[in-house]
Parts: C-alpha cells; sequence; structure tokens
C-alpha cells in the first residue's frame, strides 16, 4: 500500500492538508532579507488567487506527491525508520517533490501561478529541502 492509499483517506486527508499548509506557513515564516520578502510577497499573491487558494492546491497535489515519495518512503522502512529516512534523503525528497510541482505548472492556466512559480524556481529546492524535516514529521504523524 502506498502513502496515497494510507494517508488520503477521508478520515486523514482534510488534517494532513491543514499540516502540510501550516509547515508552509512556518517556513515561509523563518524566511528573512530580501529573498524571504520576495517569497512571502509571491506567496501572498498566489493566496489572493480565490479564498482557500493554497488549501486546494495542497489537496490536488499530495496523491503525486506521496506516490513520487513512495520509493523513498519504501526505502526507510526497510531501513527501520521511514520518517528519518525520507528526512537523510532530503536531496531525494525534494526532487521527488519537485517533480511534482514541476509538472503541474505546466498545466497552470492562471499566469500569475505559472509566472511566480517559475521566478521562484531556481531557489525552490532549497527551500523545499529546508521543509523536508517538517513535512516527513507530517507524514509520520498520520502513519502511525
Amino acid at each position: 500500500m502506498g502513502l496515497s492509499d494510507e494517508l488520503l483517506n477521508s478520515d486523514k486527508k482534510e488534517l494532513i492538508v491543514d499540516d502540510c499548509c501550516t509547515v508552509i506557513e512556518t517556513q515561509l515564516a523563518s524566511k528573512s532579507g530580501i529573498s524571504g520578502i520576495a517569497l512571502k510577497t509571491a506567496f501572498a499573491a498566489l493566496k489572493g488567487v480565490k479564498p482557500g487558494y493554497i488549501p486546494y492546491v495542497v489537496e490536488q497535489l499530495l496523491p503525486q506527491c506521496f506516490t513520487a515519495l513512495d520509493p523513498i518512503w519504501d526505502e526507510g522502512l526497510q531501513k527501520g525508520d521511514p520518517v528519518e529516512h525520507l528526512v537523510a534523503s532530503r536531496d531525494r525528497t525534494a526532487d521527488a517533490l519537485l517533480s511534482v510541482t514541476d509538472e503541474r505548472v505546466k498545466q497552470a492556466k492562471r499566469p500569475i501561478v505559472r509566472g511566480t512559480y517559475e521566478k521562484f524556481r531556481g531557489s525552490a529546492k532549497q527551500h523545499v529541502e529546508e521543509a523536508v524535516p517538517e513535512f516527513a514529521k507530517v507524514i509520520g504523524k498520520y502513519t502511525k
């Protein structure tokens, strides 16, 4: 059974989406300097696309994200601690997650979404890697 099957059943899905949105907000809050201001401004613009846009996008992306993470998660299960394995493999974890968003943005109909993503894609891996420990904890919380 893959992560999507395990985590996205009806009684967990909304909680996971909420926790993932909290991880995103926490990561953004931790950013400082000019790049932090730029990220926060871009995120505010995306939030303004329509009410509930960020949770909607998270909910739409999670099945593909979990599928992309399945091989890394399975390796971690074999080693005894899949959450720690995601963190230890944060480079691969970030690449797997970004492969999902890269594909998804190609289908984006809103120019603000595509443009914002493309503007920040070059630095995205670093930010995703920094978020991996908290994201892995969210996954671990709901797989126990």
